[in-house]
């Protein structure tokens, strides 16, 4: 798609070109621009807050910072933390909150459970239709 823009840029650099096809070729660069990057940004950014906004009490996170802890009380904008093995306790902001270690682990554990199922029953369809044909087999 890039190369039939730039084609057309040449090709109305060439021949004088006229204004609507350089206006043209600028909302393509737009929409381009939009789908390429603006929206993936947005759509991680709506991903972010609703894994902030679904923190639980027990979760494990790991911060901005790098700090790994495990959520003791959960309040509007902050969230106490727990870290280490003597148990210090620090006050982050919610913002800071980087990944969910504990939801991490469980859709991790999930897709393995998928691919594990779904992998059983292509075997499963294998093993029928390798039935099927020593049936046939024998019948002739």
């Amino acid at each position: 798609m890039l190369d039939s823009i730039l084609l057309m840029a040449q090709s109305g650099q060439e021949g004088g070109g006229s204004p609507v096809s350089m206006i043209v070729m600028m909302v393509l660069l737009l929409v381009v621009m939009y789908f390429m990057m603006i929206r993936p940004q947005k759509k991680r950014q709506k991903e972010e807050q609703e894994m902030r906004s679904s923190l639980e009490i027990g979760d494990e996170i790991i911060t901005i910072g790098g700090i790994v802890g495990k959520v003791v009380t959960i309040r509007e904008n902050d969230l106490i933390i727990e870290t280490g093995s003597d148990r210090i306790k620090m006050k982050i902001q919610r913002w800071a909150v980087n990944t969910n270690v504990t939801k991490t682990e469980q859709h991790r554990k999930e897709v393995e459970a998928a691919k594990e199922a779904a992998k059983n029953k292509k075997s499963k369809k294998n093993n029928i239709d390798e039935t099927k044909d020593e049936v046939v087999d024998e019948t002739k």
